[in-house]
């Protein structure tokens, strides 16, 4: 589904779900911030018309505990890079307050304070997801099922970068 796109009710039989519908209820039922390696920590939902800067201190809570170091898990990174978007001197006083260096380009600076190459890697990763054609174009009506692909993407998207960092 999510590399085809292709109707629920044509889901081959030969998969074990029974039906399409069967499998669109199990996708409804489960319920994007990247690393500096373009791994996707966290991701939410909102509508096209809604400011990005909105979603800047949930998807940060939402970074799960960093978990196989010795000592208590980190949950939060160190350091936050954002474009010039995100400069408003409240959230960078949010973000401080949680324990992130805030690294966010100032308007009205010229270019070339070096925060392109960090950013360069969440532009990249934000443009993964379009591998699946499920999500280059929003079929979906309902938002759950929108999340679950995209939750679905980010796990192949994790899976592939940490297999090739692997080997």
């Amino acid at each position: 589904m999510l590399y085809t796109a292709i109707p629920w009710e044509f889901l081959p039989q030969e998969l074990g779900f029974g039906s399409g519908m069967t499998c669109w209820r199990r996708l409804r039922d489960w319920q994007l911030i990247c690393d500096g390696n373009g791994i996707p920590l966290a991701l939410s939902l909102t509508g096209g018309n809604r400011n990005d800067i909105t979603q800047l201190m949930p998807l940060l809570q939402a970074i799960p505990p960093v978990r196989g170091k010795v000592g208590r898990p980190r949950r939060r990174p160190q350091v936050l890079y954002a474009d010039r978007s995100y400069d408003h001197d409240k959230y960078r006083r949010l973000v401080w307050k949680a324990n992130v260096k805030p690294r966010i380009a100032r308007r009205g600076t010229p270019h070339g304070t070096g925060l392109g190459t960090h950013r360069w890697v969440v532009e990249q990763t934000i443009a993964l997801p379009h591998w699946f054609r499920r999500l280059r174009t929003r079929w979906e009506i309902r938002d759950d099922i929108h999340q679950a692909f995209m939750t679905l993407a980010a796990t192949t998207i994790c899976w592939r970068r940490l297999k090739r960092s692997l080997c």
